[in-house]
């Protein structure tokens, strides 16, 4: 009996988009997540940190900001991990058969990254990985299937690609990776002047950002450049970005990943030659380059994330010459490492009454404690609303008095969860390099005036010298309002809300 891939496709994809959808309703945004919200709320052909898919994507999904909450933002997030998997499926097909892309669209699921942090939660990568996997189906119907006479790939090649940059910067990868491979197997196709079309095309997409930098005097990559730029080696960094990469692509993935290149280099023949040049230049080289990058300065394991997706095929067709299993036994252990911990951190995030791995110093009371990331601020939110009323009300402060922060992260959190419900402003005051995307945020805000009072609001994990930062700027900084984040009875981390009476210097701004 044949059995139908594509079908068992439809269903595992739709069955993880409902549990993925389960989790983003019970989970509150962490730090990156509130933070891209202010993409949505105001776009523009580029930000400080990063393009602008990311918040065209929420804008999107939450229905033009109609629809505001866990589930509408990560919403884009699980429909580009469904749509991805179909081009890993699909690539998989192409290079190899149907069982080798349906397995590697389940390593892709597994996967941490892919699976999770690009396909659940609501960061870049999320609206990137569509692009980039699509981008892979084509080099693969323009290397096997021998479509380099044919423009229109080339043309929608080099679109996929400015989309993937338009998402995050390093899209520009998948032109260095197929450009390697074409200089070590196809080197004909370059007088194949369609080849520079498609690169034109995606240099034309890369343009608002180029522009939007002009205006900026290059914000983007001079605070870029600032991370990744040192003078001494950092072995420690590059053993941290390995053990990152480890974890971020599911410890059992990973082991199959090398399993799979062990056995690839005793057996040649996974795939045809070019197809095993095409991955290898498509992978390796991205994460040797992001391991160079953690020698010179501290860097995140998921850069490299996109640089192991190619690797997934190696993995597949591994299986495929080692099982005929449905769910082979190696995906069904990555799959439940998952899902244990997914489990495990909505249960602790709900209801651990200690502080998990924080600190219990009153000083910074719950500090590294990850949990507090995505727990607790929308019952902060109200708690605080009945306070700023109760303010109202009894002349204490007037009605939307500013909420000021110094920082990107709480300053997320304190934008979504709370002056959603208040309708006040929250204002950066700090560093550019602090304050990021609000800094553009500011000029659409009410200017702070003199004589006006403000809130400051500081979580326990994230202390801050209040009277260090606003003591210039107010007259006043009165004894802050205590308000707790209890589980199940137990205080996990606490709120100082301070207010700001009487402003005596205008904070200065940033740009």
């Amino acid at each position: 009996m044949e059995i139908n891939y594509k079908k068992r496709l439809f269903w595992f994809l739709l069955i993880t988009a409902i549990l993925k959808i389960i989790v983003a309703a019970f989970v509150e945004l962490g730090n990156d997540e509130v933070y891209y919200w202010t993409y949505a709320l105001q776009p523009d052909l580029n930000h400080f940190d990063h393009p602008p898919m990311v918040g065209l994507l929420i804008r999107l999904t939450s229905l033009n900001l109609w629809w505001a909450s866990g589930v509408s933002l990560r919403l884009g997030a699980i429909i580009g991990c469904a749509i991805s998997s179909y081009f890993i499926f699909l690539t998989g097909k192409t290079i190899a058969n149907e069982k080798t892309g349906w397995y590697a669209a389940l390593v892709y699921n597994t996967a941490v990254y892919a699976g999770f942090i690009a396909g659940l939660f609501i960061l870049p990568d999320s609206p990137q990985m569509p692009f980039w996997t699509a981008s892979l189906y084509l080099m693969s119907h323009i290397i096997v299937l021998e479509k380099d006479k044919k423009t229109s790939y080339w043309l929608a090649l080099g679109l996929l690609i400015g989309l993937a940059c338009l998402c995050k910067i390093h899209g520009l990868y998948l032109w260095a990776g197929f450009g390697l491979f074409i200089l070590l197997k196809r080197p004909k196709w370059l007088l194949n002047w369609r080849l520079y079309i498609g690169f034109i095309i995606t240099v034309v997409c890369f343009l608002p950002i180029i522009y939007w930098n002009i205006q900026n005097n290059f914000i983007t990559y001079r605070f870029h450049s600032e991370r990744v730029s040192h003078t001494s080696l950092l072995w420690d960094g590059l053993l941290q970005e390995i053990l990152g990469e480890f974890a971020y692509q599911n410890p059992i993935v990973y082991i199959l990943i090398v399993v799979a290149g062990l056995f690839f280099l005793r057996n040649k023949s996974i795939f045809k030659s070019e197809v095993n040049t095409w991955l290898i230049c498509m992978g390796i080289p991205m994460i040797l380059f992001f391991w160079v990058i953690a020698l010179l300065n501290p860097s995140l394991p998921h850069w490299s994330g996109p640089g192991f997706i190619p690797l997934y095929f190696f993995a597949a067709a591994y299986l495929g010459t080692k099982t005929d299993a449905f769910f082979p036994l190696i995906i069904k252990i990555g799959g439940g490492v998952v899902a244990f911990i997914l489990v495990v951190g909505i249960c602790l995030a709900q209801f651990a009454t200690f502080n998990v791995g924080g600190s219990n110093k009153p000083e910074n009371y719950g500090a590294n404690n990850l949990t507090l990331d995505i727990s607790g601020w929308d019952n902060f939110g109200r708690d605080f609303k009945a306070l700023e009323e109760k303010d109202i009300a009894a002349g204490i402060m007037k009605p939307n008095a500013p909420i000021l922060a110094n920082n990107w992260f709480p300053a997320g959190h304190l934008l979504f969860y709370v002056a959603r419900k208040t309708g006040q402003p929250v204002i950066g005051v700090g560093k550019l390099t602090d304050i990021h995307k609000f800094a553009w945020l500011n000029k659409e805000m009410p200017p702070i005036k003199l004589g006006d009072d403000a809130y400051c609001i500081i979580p326990s994990n994230l202390p801050v010298k209040v009277e260090e930062v606003y003591g210039a700027y107010y007259s006043t900084i009165e004894n802050p309002v205590i308000i707790n984040q209890t589980r199940c009875g137990k205080v996990v981390r606490y709120f100082k809300v301070y207010r700001l009476k009487k402003c005596i210097q205008v904070p200065p701004a940033e740009l």
